[in-house]
């Protein structure tokens, strides 16, 4: 019997995924904010043709993450305070309502359990990205509680842009540590079925970080 031969992925696919690739890079802290990419470092770590690549530079510089420099070059997006402060007015659209109408039982509940666990496991190593991208994937699972695909993906790029205004950050332990003990809590009160002190946490939190994100920027400027 004869195996079948996958069909090649399309080049608008293979976009799409090295497209996501990249945005995971900058959530996990990988590129920083006003970097200069190299072309032909990225195609090779990625393993896509430069034409690929510059169709992905497209994207993303449509998409706010990227910009585009005549005779100079792409390079990651330095947020503005106007950017920063939609993220947060977003993140609060979201992620409040997904959290007060979460079902304890939820599967990405233990998702959020075990993203605590692996800020504190960085955190004892004094591995500040690490404990980032850790708390990245904190609010993922948060908006994973919607089962809604569609936000799944619209956040995914939100914590990119969320990613990179931390980035501003001259000391990121500044920003990461004193929220794993806030994460905890949060988790704690949602495992116990109390939803509305999660979300009364969580509305705390977002104003913390905000103005914390905020005075990073002021100083960058």
């Amino acid at each position: 019997m004869s195996i079948a031969t996958p069909a090649p992925r399309s080049p608008d696919s293979l976009s799409e995924q090295t497209a996501a690739s990249l945005r995971e890079m900058v959530i996990a802290g990988e590129i920083a904010p006003g970097q200069r990419l190299s072309e032909a470092q990225l195609a090779a770590r990625l393993d896509v043709s430069r034409n690929t690549l510059r169709e992905v530079f497209r994207l993303l510089t449509r998409e706010g993450l990227l910009q585009h420099k005549p005779n100079r070059g792409v390079f990651v997006a330095v947020p503005s305070m106007a950017s920063i402060l939609d993220i947060y007015r977003i993140r609060r659209l979201i992620e409040i309502p997904a959290l007060s109408n979460a079902w304890p039982r939820h599967e990405a509940v233990a998702r959020m359990r075990q993203a605590v666990g692996r800020a504190q496991k960085m955190a004892a190593a004094s591995d500040w990205r690490g404990v980032g991208s850790a708390n990245m994937d904190f609010h993922c699972a948060i908006v994973a509680l919607t089962d809604s695909p569609r936000l799944n993906i619209f956040f995914t790029r939100i914590a990119a842009e969320l990613r990179l205004a931390f980035g501003l950050l001259g000391n990121p332990e500044l920003l990461h540590h004193p929220f794993i003990a806030r994460n905890q809590a949060i988790v704690y009160q949602l495992e116990q079925g109390n939803s509305a002190a999660a979300t009364a946490l969580l509305e705390a939190y977002l104003i913390e970080s905000e103005r914390i994100a905020m005075a990073a920027f002021a100083r960058q400027a």
